[in-house]
């Protein structure tokens, strides 16, 4: 698998998470203490940008509708933040999808993502 280096290990600060490119391809950065974590930087509910959502530990919440997704695995933690009827039809007409999820390696002072 190619390896991009897409930012300096310095270049985020704890807890911070911002979009960078790699091949080609809008990817989110975050960091959370010393680990580095890669997904699409889009929520598969509606697209929203998760860079503009909020990030506590590895769960990252869209900003359009609370979806939340785990940035080590992808795994979907909550598909909306809506509630009953309008939570079962937003599964319905949108059934959840985990958030891709690529490799992160640290290599000296650069940050590489397997693409």
């Amino acid at each position: 698998m190619p390896k991009a280096v897409v930012a300096k290990k310095d270049d985020l600060a704890n807890g911070e998470m911002k979009v960078v490119q790699a091949s080609g391809r809008e990817i989110l950065l975050a960091r959370v203490d010393d680990s580095y974590y890669a997904a699409g930087s889009r929520c598969p509910h509606l697209g929203g940008k998760l860079a503009e959502g909020k990030l506590e530990g590895t769960i990252v919440t869209c900003p359009l509708h609370g979806s939340q997704f785990d940035l080590a695995d992808g795994k979907v933690i909550r598909w909306t933040n809506f509630t009953g009827f309008a939570s079962k039809l937003g599964k319905v007409l949108r059934s959840p999808r985990p958030l891709v999820t690529y490799r992160v390696k640290v290599e000296g002072d650069s940050v590489l993502v397997d693409m």
